[in-house]
């Protein structure tokens, strides 16, 4: 199958204490003007921190272990597998603002499946990293192609971006778009069509 995105190392990164990070948080708030100091905010750095946590722990998790128990009694099926609605929050890495959105993903089987949960195990561990839309849309894709060796590989996703929303433009409620295809979903422009019209069926009404 063709690449979805060049691959480069990560460098290891050396975590700061908890103290180290409460004290950063604590010089940010006197930046901002206030006095970390106050009732309000004594236990904000730690608060803060606690919630980093939470954001960004994607960074302890692996997709590719995610993905890494497969199901090869599948009776012959090679058709479309495909989640839709995968519900996010994720961060944008040039302001830490929220971005919020959904992920539809799906693959062409070659010779086995995997867990349909795993799939959107996927979109969490990388909406819980600092990200650009652009690149947690192809990561999806290659970690998908990489563990699954499938035919073809679709992703999609729709987000609202709170650093356009909340600061500079100002512009609220607008949706960006990306997505990656690769295998047969790259080549065959009616594999393309199938999917996004799958992505735009109304669902049944049926809820649990």
């Amino acid at each position: 199958m063709d690449a979805v995105i060049k691959k480069i190392p990560a460098k290891p990164v050396k975590r700061p204490s908890q103290e180290e990070a409460e004290a950063a948080v604590r010089t940010l708030l006197a930046w901002a003007g206030d006095n970390p100091d106050r009732e309000g905010l004594l236990d904000t750095p730690k608060r803060v921190t606690k919630a980093f946590r939470e954001y960004f722990s994607g960074y302890e998790e692996d997709p590719a272990e995610a993905l890494s128990r497969t199901f090869d009694d599948v009776a012959g099926y090679d058709d479309i597998v495909m989640l839709r609605d995968i519900d996010f929050i994720s961060h944008c890495e040039h302001h830490i603002a929220p971005f919020v959105g959904r992920a539809h993903v799906a693959y062409l089987p070659s010779n086995s499946v995997v867990g349909i949960s795993k799939l959107a195990r996927v979109v969490e561990i990388y909406a819980r990293r600092l990200q650009t839309q652009e690149t947690m849309t192809a990561q999806i894709a290659t970690a998908i192609s990489d563990a699954l060796k499938p035919r073809g590989v679709a992703v999609l996703v729709e987000a609202v971006h709170t650093c356009m929303s909340f600061r500079g433009i100002g512009k609220r409620n607008i949706a960006t778009n990306t997505t990656q295809f690769a295998g047969e979903f790259k080549s065959n422009p009616a594999l393309q069509a199938r999917f996004m019209e799958l992505v735009r069926t109304p669902n049944s009404g049926f809820s649990l």
